[in-house]
Formats: C-alpha cells, structure tokens, sequence
C-alpha cells in the first residue's frame, strides 16, 4: 500500500483530532509533512506531532502554495469562510483535496470549486462523513435494494444537544453567521446531504421556518453574570454552565477544544478570559437554535427536517416511508428495523465502529486515501459535485427562513458540471 503524504492547513479541532489522528494511527498509509496553522501554539504542537522540519511548519497557506508541490494531498480544515482561496489554489498546483464541511457559505464558490476539481482532473471529497459510517451505508442499501419500494417521504430529525448547541453554536465558533455559515449550512449539511443521497433525486423546492429563541439577553436569569466564573448566583442551577460542561466533567471531551492545558488551572484560566466562559445570554451569537424544512423532489417524494438544539443528547432519528414499507433508524444506537408491508418487522443488524461520526470520520479518510492511490479520473462518494445540491439546498432553506418560510425554487440553481 502506498503511503500518501498531505498538506494539513488548519491544525484546530478537526485538523488535529481527525485527520492529525489518523496519520498517527495509520502512519503506513498517510503521512502530514507540512503544515499551515496561523496560530502558534496550533503550529508547535503539530511539528511535535507530526515530526515536522521547521521549514515545513508554515503561517499561512499562501506560503505552502508559493513553493513546489511537496504532497500528494491537502487536506483544508480552515473555517468555513477561509475554504476557497486554499482549495482553487491547492487544486491549480494539482494536489487532489479532502475539504472540510460546508465548502463554502456563498453559491458562487461552492459551484466554482466543483467546477474548478474537474478543470484540474483532481479529486475535490467533501467531509460528509455521515455517508461512510455503517449506520447510513446500510439505510442506503436498503433502499438500493427496493427493500420499502419507491420512497415517498422522509422524516429526519437532528437532535444537536443542549451542551453541544452551547459550546459550539452560542459561544463557539460557529455562533454567528456573519463570520462563518448559518446554522442548516454549518451544522446540518451533513442532514441536507443524507436526505438528498437517499431519496436520489433532484430537489425542486423547500420552505423553513426556525429562529434564534432562546439564547438572547432578555432571556438572561435575573443575577445572572457577564461570565460563569464571575460568582454568579444561578450559575449552579444553570444547564448551561461552562464550570459544568468544561472543568466538572469526567473527561475532556468539551475542554480539549477550548485549551491545551487540560488541568484544573489550565481549563480555569480558559473560561476566565476566553469566548467559552461567557453566559450563553450574553454572547454576540445570531444563528439559529431550531429549524424545520421542508422539502420536494421531482420524483414526488417529500422530506422533512427538524433540527433542534434542545436536546438531552446528540442523536438523529430517521423515517423512510415507502410504497412497500417503512425503515426506522436510530444513528446513535446503530438501530435499523425494516417494517415490510404484510410481513413481519425485521432488525438489521449494524456492525458498531469505533470513532467521531459513528465511524465515518476514518471511513472517509480512508476512502479519500484509497481514490487517490487509485485515481483514473472521475469522483467519489463525496465530491464536490453531488455536494453541490445540499449545499443549494440549504442555501435555499435559509433564503425561506429569512423571507418568512416562503417557498424557494431550487430547480434551475443546479449548475450542469
């Protein structure tokens, strides 16, 4: 097996934690030799890892790009508005790319990046990982195999989880979508695309409704403080106290994003004087916290989507009706039932896999390093091209939402690559 060597730009959370970790583990398959981090701590704690040169730890990727290709990949795990200049500029030097999810937040660089993967003959996979897991593969076979007939509706259902919602959404990184992507872009992508690779077909139009209820300053306890460590007075009573959900849990499952000293003082000194310590009233936060959309295709078929952030835990929940029967799934629980019509229930049987995303996060990985090993041309499983349509779709979903669930046409968006 070749080993493949990538450019990591980006050394955050899913730069250090999924790709980083997967040439850790698989160090006979990928191999990081260069990276672009503009964050120093970020940058001296991958050259550790990786066993980097100096001359190979850069601030930026404009450097990286500026020199002679020096791998066969890059992997772009920048936010969400920093993913375009790095992927046209990696795809015209002839890396083939593995992007983080959304591509981008704007119409015009999603299709142009699909389009830019072809012009160049390099591969462009998206991280929707949902579709490498054996969860979803198993659903889509399912169907392949005529299992329920011809679908007729969808229901899907991602349940965010009120601690997730907090730290990632009201406090982190993707609170506000004049900096990164709205909410059914940023988080539910993953949920556009799945419900878009099951059904097969083209979306023709979708109406939303949603908004930002619950996390604003009117809705603040009375006493409550600028900050949780600040002695507040409901703070103890708070589901969402940063002291419960970063310093007071058994593992560092939330503190490991927010600092890289993961000790008692480290995690304290984190709250005290960064984002994530804020009251969730009290932040600069605008992106939704529920939504519902709806949708047609052009085969009949209709879907519905509702994504909230209050929740007990992280987990979606799905539907699929069909002319012969039904399937029920519960992702988190690997749970499949198949109800054939006049027949009795059957249980499908999910082989569990360790790791982020049920699974797929080293699914795709590994997918992604297979397709260039073999690359004669063509796309895989998550190109940029079939994820052109999730994107519009919920490029049209937002559009709805803001204009009051009005129903937006997405037909003729469709670029012909």
């Amino acid at each position: 097996m070749r080993q493949i060597t990538a450019v990591l730009i980006g050394a955050g959370a899913r730069g250090r934690f999924v790709y980083g970790k997967y040439a850790q583990d698989y160090p006979g398959e990928l191999k990081i030799v260069a990276v672009a981090e503009p964050i120093e701590e970020r940058r001296r704690l991958a050259a550790e890892a990786y066993n980097l040169e100096p001359s190979h730890v850069y601030e930026s990727w404009e450097e990286v790009f500026s020199k002679a290709k020096v791998a066969d990949v890059a992997v772009i795990s920048t936010q969400d508005r920093m993913h375009y200049e790095p992927t046209m500029k990696a795809l015209s030097k002839n890396y083939h790319v593995l992007l983080e999810k959304p591509m981008s937040p704007f119409e015009d660089e999603v299709i142009a990046m699909a389009d830019a993967s072809y012009r160049y003959k390099r591969l462009l996979t998206v991280s929707h990982v949902l579709r490498y897991t054996p969860f979803w593969s198993k659903i889509k076979a399912l169907l392949a195999e005529g299992s329920i007939g011809q679908i007729v509706s969808v229901q899907l259902s991602e349940n965010v989880g009120y601690f997730h919602m907090a730290h990632s959404f009201v406090r982190g990184n993707w609170r506000n979508s004049d900096e990164t992507s709205p909410m059914i872009l940023q988080k539910s992508c993953h949920d556009m695309d799945i419900i878009s690779w099951l059904i097969d077909r083209r979306c023709l139009r979708i109406h939303s409704y949603g908004s930002l209820m619950h996390f604003r300053q009117e809705n603040a306890p009375a006493g409550s403080t600028t900050r949780c460590t600040d002695g507040c007075p409901v703070e103890r009573d708070c589901p969402y106290s940063a002291l419960k959900i970063y310093a007071e849990g058994p593992t560092h499952d939330w503190s490991r994003f927010i600092t890289n000293k993961l000790t008692p003082e480290g995690i304290h000194e984190a709250l005290q004087g960064g984002q994530f310590g804020r009251c969730v009233y009290r932040c600069d936060n605008n992106v939704v916290d529920h939504q519902v959309v709806n949708m047609e295709f052009d085969s009949g078929a209709t879907a519905s989507f509702t994504m909230s952030g209050f929740t007990h835990d992280c987990s979606r929940t799905i539907q699929i009706m069909g002319t012969h029967g039904e399937i029920r799934g519960y992702m988190e629980k690997n749970e499949i039932v198949h109800y054939p019509f006049g027949k009795e229930a059957v249980t499908i049987p999910v082989q569990v896999h360790e790791g982020g995303h049920g699974g797929g996060d080293e699914e795709l990985v590994r997918s992604f390093l297979r397709e260039v090993r073999n690359y004669a041309g063509g796309q895989g499983l998550t190109s940029a091209e079939v994820s052109v349509q999730s994107h519009l779709m919920a490029f049209a979903a937002e559009k709805s939402r803001l204009e009051g669930g009005k129903s937006v046409e997405i037909n003729n968006l469709l670029p012909q690559l």
